[in-house]
């Protein structure tokens, strides 16, 4: 462990950083006396196991002193999004939001605007936002381009382009009347982007012209005017200002189990809810409600009221901080009586709902996305390994709780099929691999078994002399870190296509399996198949119930491969 006693702690406040041996920054902290704060580390009491496994990973603590407990709020705040540490809070939806800048040159420019790590933006001009629709960012600006004639040339050219001829510009840099237009064009777009009346003539004026688009037929051109109708409209209510008028209320619960905390937001505007959003995040050493709190409003809108199911620690100096980047004074209150502690009475509802499902929470997400009845608890998937006309393999990674149960893995020789079939050996293989399940629930009187005999037969059997090395580093035994091994999951995932679903729904139906839930996963843009629809489903690559996916994916074309690799070398000796 990290000698705490060989270096000098400051006792004022102030922010310390925790390294790795490798220098790494993984975890930052404040703290009103940083002496006593860091020591408290490492006096060998701590109950959490998230936060020992922390302070076994330190090699060195940096302090940086500030005057205030407030200045070492913030400074706490900004580091994290600078550095990022493994430990610390960092909310996943931060990135979703879009700035937009209006550049600083003689004829502006619309452009997006983009953030350094710590925060600070890159460019000159003013800036806007940041606003909630920001995947159609791009649509909306060049609405917006054309519909104030904004320029989109990088440097002014000396004759009028492409964009005058089309009529998006008026080529202020040809034309004197265009250049003298050209600022009344800037300001009403910067009313625009503010928020501001010119935002509901402009939209009504877009509207306008939808209806005379779809009048003249001009079909496509009406639903583009659509679509960017929609996006101005989230534009106008969505807009998430981090000084401008607060929504009527905001409503957090939170609940903590395991040493994981899970909170609950409920936005309400006019007495309706408007928004609702979960979050995650360990209890390792200073992570605190208090703290999700502050990076949380540093990406979303600050209520006038904010009302929790309990008080935040240095609660006073929060609605101090919050009250101060709003411009106006923000609460912070747990209600006791009334409407107010119904909604946080429902609230916590939803969280021990959660709790109870005791689920990793890009399994309750994945539950959703598939529209499944069950939690995908336990998922089984396969994959092939081709080389050549004459290796094929096939590999089974088991995943429990979302995370790999390596007892669980299993591999089959290929015996059925000749040539490169990958069809017919996803068929050979799901085949065999839920006969043998079925075989030994019936044998045992219908109901599943936690045994190994199936890991002994399609381990040992198909695996054979050639991956009995292989076998023994991934299937270390089949006890009680094979949850279940016998039963069937709840998931069955195929590395493929389309063509390789139906072919493993083709041996699930031959055994009479009908209702479990089987889908495909296609290496080259991530994409989902699902029975009986024709167009895959795409997750966002950042989702945590794919990132489930792709690790089971990859764990079972590694085994795969593996197992590949040793019966080739076992073949070459042989001859």
């Amino acid at each position: 462990m990290f000698d705490i006693s060989a270096i000098q702690i400051p006792s004022e406040p102030g922010v310390y950083m925790m390294r790795d041996p490798g220098g790494t920054i993984i975890y930052i902290g404040k703290a009103k006396n940083l002496r006593n704060r860091v020591r408290s580390y490492f006096t060998g009491t701590q109950e959490n196991y998230k936060t020992k496994k922390l302070v076994s990973q330190v090699a060195d603590v940096e302090f940086v002193i500030t005057d205030t407990e407030g200045e070492a709020f913030l400074l706490e705040s900004n580091m994290i999004k600078q550095y990022r540490p493994r430990y610390n809070i960092e909310l996943k939806d931060q990135q979703r939001y879009t700035y937009l800048r209006i550049s600083d040159e003689e004829y502006p420019r619309l452009l997006v605007a983009r953030r350094t790590r710590d925060g600070r933006f890159v460019g000159k001009g003013k800036t806007f936002g940041p606003f909630v629709q920001g995947s159609s960012k791009l649509l909306t600006i060049g609405a917006l381009r054309k519909a104030f004639q904004i320029r989109i040339c990088k440097t002014l050219p000396k004759k009028v382009c492409l964009e005058y001829h089309l009529g998006n510009c008026e080529g202020p840099c040809e034309f004197a009347e265009a250049k003298k237009k050209y600022p009344q064009r800037v300001a009403a777009l910067e009313d625009v982007l503010a928020g501001r009346d010119q935002l509901k003539i402009f939209a009504e004026k877009l509207a306008d012209e939808m209806q005379q688009a779809a009048g003249a037929r001009q079909f496509e051109r009406a639903i583009e005017m659509r679509d960017t109708l929609a996006r101005l409209e989230g534009l106008q209510s969505g807009q998430k200002m981090e000084r401008v008028r607060s929504s009527d209320e905001e409503y957090f619960g939170i609940g903590v189990e395991n040493h994981t905390a899970a909170v609950m937001t409920f936005r309400m505007i006019h007495g309706v809810i408007r928004d609702s959003d979960k979050f995650f995040f360990d209890m390792v050493a200073d992570n605190s409600f208090s703290g999700f709190l502050h990076q949380y409003y540093t990406t979303h809108r600050i209520p006038k009221v904010i009302l929790s199911s309990e008080l935040p620690d240095n609660c006073r100096l929060l609605e101090s901080l919050l009250s101060e980047r709003a411009g106006f004074n923000v609460q912070i209150v747990v209600p006791t009586r009334g409407k107010r502690r119904e909604m946080i009475d429902l609230i916590m509802r939803n969280i021990r709902l959660i709790h109870e499902k005791r689920a990793e929470p890009g399994l309750v997400e994945l539950q959703r996305i598939l529209e499944i009845p069950v939690l995908p608890d336990i998922i089984e998937c396969f994959d092939i390994s081709n080389h050549g006309d004459d290796y094929a393999v096939g590999a089974m990674s088991r995943f429990v709780g979302g995370s790999p149960n390596k007892s669980g893995y299993r591999r089959f020789r290929i015996k059925t099929v000749t040539g490169r079939d990958d069809y017919a050996m996803i068929r050979e293989v799901v085949h065999r691999r839920y006969r043998r399940i079925l075989d030994e629930i019936d044998s045992k009187g219908g109901h599943d078994s936690k045994g190994g005999q199936d890991g002994g037969q399609d381990g040992g059997q198909d695996g054979g002399q050639d991956g009995g090395q292989e076998g023994s580093q991934d299937r270390v035994s089949d006890t009680a870190g094979s949850s279940g091994a016998t039963r069937l999951p709840d998931l069955v995932l195929i590395d493929g296509g389309k063509g390789q679903l139906e072919a493993a729904l083709e041996s699930l139906h031959g055994l009479g399996i009908y209702d479990l839930q089987c889908i495909a996963l296609a290496k080259r843009n991530e994409e989902i198949y699902l029975p009986g629809y024709d167009e895959p489903l795409v997750v966002p690559r950042r989702e945590k119930s794919l990132k489930i996916l792709q690790h089971a994916r990859d764990e079972a074309h590694r085994f795969g491969v593996a197992y590949n690799r040793t019966i080739r070398k076992n073949r070459i000796k042989q001859t």
